[in-house]
């Protein structure tokens, strides 16, 4: 999602916490950067993490490193989602074949041509191998088959791309993912370890030297100081240049600070450490005051594109025969009123209004509401209002009881316990977890509630598949739904209630796939395959009827989408799709 939900500062608390943080933070402050010698155009921003990897095939994770060191063959335009040229000048489509020209000249940021070999190379060796788990490949899949698309190089300049069945979102999708330099790169995906792994599979980690990652978009990678900053400068051989041949971006260099405490952030936006802020809903109204003083400006996108959800773990699936779930708790978390009582007795306008204040709305569908392809309330989709009699009542009718303390139990005489997990320093992970703790009790749950360690919490999800219930976030795949094809796959890379093992993991046992879960993944398929975008619309409305029926996400609520950017940073054109910096190859910075 794009924006990132900052904590409460608390009273007195935070104006002396505030006061220590910003001697030790002086420091280490951006703002330093600016009182150096050989003065450079420059933006400052925040993420909250470390980034995971550097290798952008294996990513799946955000914070990440590749929107500026990456562009595919098309660009999107950050307001209106309209494709346009990218690495490639120009295409020409028929049917269900389409020719890109690439721009002549192009090259890698450390000055190596990049032609059709590179495109040929990152699709059939790293995007379509499935030695290399990659969601890529599930958004590329095409019908039942999954076949993929073929690509023919017909010279260096120009390649063609012929899908062997119908396909939408075909421009979209090979024109816009990102690629990749077949000479800093084949060698790894050719070649094994001694285990039978490919290298690729632990090739640009983030000890990588950031200046041996070789990259095409606006900006290249210049350092990494883990745990402090991340550094961008940029790309000399990158292919953008304005009307008047200057060279662009226009920005010399981007300082992505990471800063895990979302107090620590606001400190620095308000001392004038960061550019860009994107702003927590309780922190509105006093930055709104300061807009003028502070000289920068909140932009509003409306609502953004990301989905809060909760989502109980349903594979079934072992491991050398040790369930991944306690086979009691994976009885409730599989039984469809189960869930879609937890629903009922979840206070979302409570919720939204304690973490956001009410700046957000509340959310029925992964599908971004601003989206063609989004079902609303109004056109049917099935909602679950805060009803605690309803929830008991579904909850009897599965053969749920109650005991004389009014604690809920199975049929067993099991007491429904089980335990959430949020990544810590979530300010609104910590607000819904105390929520909806507080609203289960009310139907007799016990729910335990635990933040953890955004690693270790993603390694549960990705790798050992060992958690009972998670509070987290996904995009909605932007505009087309199709880009969410990976998630909504039984087979997808990310598809977290119900996990398939990816390459190179331990294999499960027993693992089953329910009719309506299959019937989700067939409809994306149909959707993709469907030219009619009226008719590819029923196709993702029945989806997310299913979806809101059987409840593999119980969707909470969206914030607004808020950014603050400093005056000094001109060209801003800003939306939840695109956020603030998606043009940045035109933005220019007055000092």
């Amino acid at each position: 999602m794009n924006a990132t939900i900052l904590s409460i500062l608390r009273r007195w608390i935070a104006i002396g916490l505030s006061f220590v943080l910003a001697i030790a933070l002086a420091g280490c402050n951006p703002q330093n950067y600016r009182t150096e010698a050989a003065q450079v155009s420059q933006v400052v921003t925040a993420i909250t993490a470390d980034p995971k990897t550097f290798n952008l095939v294996l990513s799946k994770e955000s914070p990440n490193v590749f929107g500026p060191i990456y562009e595919g063959m098309l660009t999107e335009n950050g307001v209106t989602g309209e494709l346009s040229p990218g690495l490639a000048e120009r295409w020409e489509e028929d049917g269900q074949r389409i020719i890109f020209t690439l721009r002549e000249g192009l090259k890698w940021s450390d000055g190596q041509p990049l032609t059709t070999d590179d495109v040929l190379f990152t699709f059939n060796e790293l995007y379509f191998s499935t030695e290399i788990p990659t969601s890529y490949r599930d958004i590329l899949q095409i019908g039942e088959s999954k076949a993929l698309p073929q690509l023919r190089k017909i010279d260096d300049r120009r390649i063609e791309v012929t899908s062997p069945e119908p396909f939408a979102p075909l421009l979209r999708t090979v024109g816009g993912v990102s690629i990749l330099p077949k000479h800093a790169l084949q060698q790894a995906a050719n070649t094994k370890d001694r285990n039978g792994n490919l290298i690729f599979l632990s090739t640009w980690g983030t000890d990588t030297d950031p200046a041996k990652i070789v990259s095409n978009g606006p900006y290249k990678l210049e350092s990494y100081v883990p745990s402090e900053r991340v550094t961008f400068r940029r790309n000399p051989y990158h292919w953008r240049q304005d009307a008047q041949g200057n060279p662009q971006p226009y920005i010399e260099r981007m300082i992505w600070q990471i800063v895990e405490s979302p107090d620590t952030s606001l400190i620095q936006f308000r001392s004038k450490g960061l550019d860009v802020l994107e702003v927590a809903a309780r922190n509105f109204s006093l930055l709104k005051r300061e807009e003028t003083r502070g000289a920068f400006n909140i932009y509003n996108g409306g609502p953004d594109t990301g989905s809060i959800y909760i989502a109980f773990n349903q594979n079934k699936g072992r491991r050398d025969g040790k369930p991944l779930i306690d086979p009691v708790k994976s009885r409730w978390f599989n039984t469809v009123e189960f869930r879609q009582a937890i629903s009922h007795a979840i206070n979302r306008p409570a919720m939204l209004n304690i973490a956001l204040r009410g700046i957000g709305e509340l959310q029925h569908s992964t599908i971004w509401v601003k989206s063609p392809f989004y079902l609303s309330p109004e056109q049917g989709l099935k909602v679950y209002d805060y009803n605690l009699d309803k929830a008991r009542e579904l909850l009897q009718k599965a053969g749920f009881k109650y005991n004389n303390q009014g604690q809920l139990l199975d049929a067993d005489g099991n007491r429904v316990r089980f335990t959430l997990l949020g990544s810590a320093g979530s300010r609104t992970g910590e607000i819904v977890g105390s929520q909806m703790k507080l609203d289960l009790s009310k139907i007799g749950i016990q729910m335990d509630f635990q933040l953890i360690d955004f690693s270790v919490l993603g390694n549960k999800i990705f790798n050992t598949f060992d958690w009972e219930a998670i509070f987290g976030a996904t995009s909605g795949g932007g505009l087309d739904p199709n880009g969410s094809a990976n998630f909504w796959s039984p087979d997808g890379e990310f598809h977290p209630w119900n996990q398939k093992p990816t390459a190179g993991q331990t294999p499960l046992e027993g693992r089953e796939v329910p009719a309506w879960e299959a019937e989700i993944g067939r409809l994306y398929i149909e959707g993709a395959q469907e030219l009619d975008e009226e008719k590819r619309k029923e196709y993702y409305f029945e989806a997310q009827r299913i979806a809101a029926e059987h409840l593999p996400l119980i969707h909470l609520f969206t914030p607004t989408s808020l950014t603050a950017v400093r005056d000094r940073i001109q060209g801003v054109q800003y939306s939840a799709y695109g956020g603030a910096l998606w043009n940045i190859y035109e933005l220019r910075t007055v000092d």
